[in-house]
């Protein structure tokens, strides 16, 4: 856990880098894994992979997850985690009552001991001292009545019962999205375009940064999504940035991940195996590929290399590369 989140201030990335040093942050939070390289910032806590999975699955209203070494943190993510104090003082509140016949997941346990678990210690809040439970709105009073309304808040006060099981989904890996560039994209500006492009998967939304002026951009950023069981296309759609009206869209496509969650699942740990093709996706009149896709395995990782053009607009190309990440690697 020595690589430090890409933005931030020098100060942010210092504080953070001391939270890493302790003791109780070498380890998951929920279930013990040595070298987590997630934490949910609102939480506080850091966590493994697997557990991470779950964390996600409660949706971002319960605990935003980042990548330690993924993602772009702001300050304002560095000092939520910093506030709490990192896993010995977050499991201090979110796990001081546990009861007889309740035990923690141990590194591997399945998918529904850890959904169990951190069901009950977060979104549920089963483990608490009944004075910190929170039902809605915000408390006030003692520290820990404060410390605990600014981080639990965040899904008490904006969901029902239903709604959080509508949001309960299982994921089955994390697909790693490389936002690589874009060419000929089209103008919406007076001469030129200020273009950045959104993955949608489910109610996973992100987006890369605005590149100024550009038609040809560069944006060679990472996105992270969760892919659950039951998952379908991704969306891609490039906007123009408007400061003062609606963002003009730039064109879309669909990317399919059917080939690349296939193959990568067929082939298992794909450390075992030598650099070789396991997968393609073909180009057809029905999706958006410029040229046939092929899955591969590249030093011990599946990849897959995707040049899209844009439909629904009159010119426009992007280049990404997709990376498929096991819940077990």
């Amino acid at each position: 856990m020595s690589r430090l989140p890409k933005q931030g201030s020098t100060s942010s990335k210092r504080r953070l880098k001391g939270l890493l040093a302790q003791d109780d942050n070498h380890f998951c939070a929920d279930c013990g894994a040595p070298g987590p390289k997630w934490a949910s910032t609102n939480i506080g806590v850091f966590i493994c992979l697997k557990c991470c999975g779950v964390h996600r699955s409660l949706g971002a209203h319960v605990s935003k997850v980042l990548s330690v070494t993924l993602d772009e943190w702001s300050d304002a993510d560095v000092e939520a985690l910093v506030e709490v104090g990192g896993n010995s003082s977050a499991n201090s509140i979110y796990e001081a009552f546990i009861p007889d016949g309740v035990s923690k997941p141990h590194p591997d346990a399945n998918h529904d001991e850890r959904m169990k678990f951190i069901r009950s210690k977060y979104e549920l809040q089963e483990f608490l001292k009944p004075s910190l439970r929170i039902t809605s709105g915000k408390t006030s009073g003692s520290r820990g009545s404060s410390f605990s309304g600014s981080i639990l808040d965040n899904f008490r006060s904006s969901s029902t019962s239903h709604e959080l099981e509508e949001d309960m989904v299982e994921y089955i890996g994390l697909l790693k999205v490389s936002v690589k560039s874009g060419t000929n994209l089209a103008v919406r500006d007076m001469m030129s375009s200020d273009p950045y492009v959104v993955l949608t998967l489910g109610k996973q939304k992100l987006q890369t940064t605005v590149v100024q002026s550009n038609l040809n951009p560069v944006w060679n950023e990472e996105l992270m999504v969760s892919v659950p069981e039951n998952f379908g296309a991704v969306k891609l759609q490039v906007f123009d940035y408007d400061t003062f009206s609606a963002d003009d869209i730039m064109g879309e496509a669909e990317i399919d991940i059917q080939p690349l969650v296939t193959s990568a699942m067929a082939f298992g740990n794909p450390e075992m195996f030598g650099n070789m093709q396991i997968g393609k996706w073909l180009k057809s009149d029905d999706n958006a590929l410029i040229n046939d896709s092929t899955v591969n395995i590249i030093d011990g990782k599946v990849k897959q290399e995707v040049c899209l053009k844009l439909q629904n607009v009159e010119s426009g190309e992007i280049e990404l590369e997709l990376e498929w990440i096991a819940l077990n690697q």
